[in-house]
């Protein structure tokens, strides 16, 4: 089943997807953020056009653990996204991908000068969506 990764942002989405075997996560780009509503569907077309099974959207919560403003929209958005879309939509601890996806540039030779918009977002979706993908092989299937 193809999975679809999600990273909120104010200004942009990054989305990853999986192979079909849901193994894999490559990154496929980012989305210009034009409110709720309208990222909603687009995303809704985009679960569609990729015969995508599962969702999974960053959940940003504090580094004390907290919830804060951020993962509460998150989570609406999450809610949001599954009534539209009707597939699973699950979410997932990001704390740090976005970190990551900056310094995994930098060791590639892409300084920030360098970057095209959206390549952070899309590559913090991939780390997400991998993290998901090796979370669920994991698990014991019941």
């Amino acid at each position: 089943m193809v999975v679809l990764g999600i990273d909120l942002g104010a200004k942009r989405i990054g989305l990853a997807v999986s192979d079909a075997e849901g193994r894999v996560a490559f990154p496929v780009g980012a989305l210009d953020s034009r409110g709720r509503a309208h990222d909603v569907a687009a995303l809704a077309d985009v679960i569609r056009e990729r015969g995508v099974g599962c969702v999974v959207i960053g959940l940003p919560i504090h580094m004390s653990g907290r919830r804060g403003p951020e993962a509460e929209a998150a989570l609406r958005f999450a809610a949001a996204l599954a009534k539209k879309a009707g597939v699973p939509v699950e979410t997932l601890d990001e704390r740090w991908t976005s970190r990551e996806a900056e310094r995994s540039l930098l060791e590639m030779g892409r300084s920030s000068k360098k970057r095209a918009r959206g390549e952070v977002d899309a590559i913090a979706a991939t780390l997400l969506l991998r993290s998901f993908l090796e979370r669920r092989a994991a698990s014991p299937r019941a």
